[in-house]
């Protein structure tokens, strides 16, 4: 009895081994189809119907100067600009063009490369299960603009740690000089500002503390304090960490943003010129060339702007531009390269972009909303200044509007 009582688990095993069985063979033929670089039928029509590799190579070209000099304008003006006082980051002509450009970026994230991805991953080519039964481009661009915020926190964190060790050995210098009975002049004009905050009294959304809203000087000459309503110099219970200018403090805030800020763009921007090198077909092409070229300058311009105001020092400020505005031509010229050998569009190709495109949309969504345009939107400055606060919001739908009719083109 004891031979025949072991049967049925025996056979429930077997089972459970077979389905175990044909779920992996069904798993790794789902993987298998995934990453096939065959062209798909889908495609197929569409891909021959407008096909002219002369004309393509030639529209290239063209393409590859256009956005390097429009990449190249848009960034330098905010950095050679910030001599200039008609340019200069802290005029209001600069908060309403960075509006505008905020409205580009969110409507590139929005409108050109969350659909994008959708499409990609959910198209006809690739297995139903799983990418047509989850909803993967929302998913992995959440996960990104999460993953924005942590490197942000974590960044912001590391920069403050670091300017209060500076600021107390700066302290500690100038007690041994006090005692010495020298006053040391860097101690004159001390505004007290916390790190984060704004010369408008904004405050970054990440890595503050919050108890610097109870502890601020009030200045005459603040740029942030509403006409009519400055106070003389005041002090409250306040302390400072170190002794750092305000403007010094708010560039380690845009230290964080504009290499974020920059990494978000440089990997759409990678996509984006490989999409356009790859293709044969001019009648994709031509409408990409102006589409890239508007939307590379205001990049660019947003860019420049957080990297002015990042105050580095010239040769990295130069560096992180040129690595902007060569990264697009640069991928076209790849693409190119390899145009014969990639297929754009196979399963391969529309997984890999698709989840490319979904991380570069969701840390331009990010980028867009809480460091551009809710840095500038919430801070006292724009509070004070109505006239100012009607322009941005005029320049910011229209940069949004502008960027978005783009898409029905490119």
């Amino acid at each position: 009895m004891s031979f025949f009582g072991g049967i049925p688990p025996l056979i429930e095993l077997k089972g459970i081994a077979k389905t175990t069985l044909v779920s992996t063979g069904s798993f790794l033929q789902t993987l298998s189809q995934s990453m096939a670089n065959t062209t798909c039928r889908s495609h197929h029509s569409a891909l021959e119907s407008c096909r002219d590799e002369g004309t393509a190579v030639i529209l290239k070209m063209v393409a590859i100067a256009s956005i390097l000099v429009a990449g190249v304008c848009g960034v330098a003006i905010p950095l050679l600009g910030k001599k200039r006082r008609f340019l200069g980051t802290d005029t209001n002509l600069f908060v309403a063009a960075k509006a505008f450009a905020g409205g580009v970026i969110l409507a590139t994230g929005f409108v050109h490369m969350l659909p994008d991805a959708t499409s990609n991953l959910t198209d006809s080519c690739l297995p139903e299960i799983p990418w047509s039964k989850f909803p993967f481009s929302g998913f992995i661009a959440m996960m990104a603009a999460l993953g924005t915020l942590l490197i942000e926190f974590i960044g912001t964190q590391y920069y403050e740690r670091k300017q209060e060790q500076k600021g107390q050995v700066v302290q500690v210098d100038s007690v041994d000089l006090m005692e010495s009975g020298i006053v040391p002049a860097e101690n004159e004009g001390l505004n007290g500002k916390v790190f984060g905050e704004e010369e408008g009294g904004a405050m970054h959304i990440v890595g503050m503390h919050a108890h610097a809203a109870h502890h601020r000087h009030s200045h005459p000459q603040e740029h942030g304090a509403c006409a009519g309503k400055k106070s003389d110099h005041s002090h409250g219970h306040s302390h400072s960490h170190g002794i750092d200018t305000g403007d010094e403090e708010g560039g380690k805030r845009h230290v964080v943003v504009s290499q974020v800020l920059e990494l978000g763009i440089v990997s759409h921007s990678v996509i984006i010129g490989l999409s356009l090198g790859v293709s044969q077909s001019p009648c994709t092409i031509r409408p990409l060339i102006g589409a890239l070229s508007f939307h590379q300058f205001f990049e660019g311009f947003a860019l420049g702007g957080c990297i002015s105001q990042a105050q580095f020092k010239t040769l990295h400020a130069t560096i992180m531009a040129s690595f902007f505005a060569i990264t697009t031509p640069l991928g076209i010229a790849v693409g190119t390269g390899i145009s014969t050998s990639y297929n754009p569009n196979s399963p391969r190709a529309l997984i890999i972009e698709g989840i490319f495109d979904s991380i570069s949309a969701g840390i331009l969504v990010y980028m867009a909303l809480v460091d551009l345009i809710a840095a500038d939107f919430l801070s006292k400055r724009m509070s004070c200044n109505l006239r100012l606060q009607v322009v941005s919001y005029i320049a910011l739908f229209l940069g949004a509007g502008s960027m978005s009719l783009l898409a029905l083109w490119a």
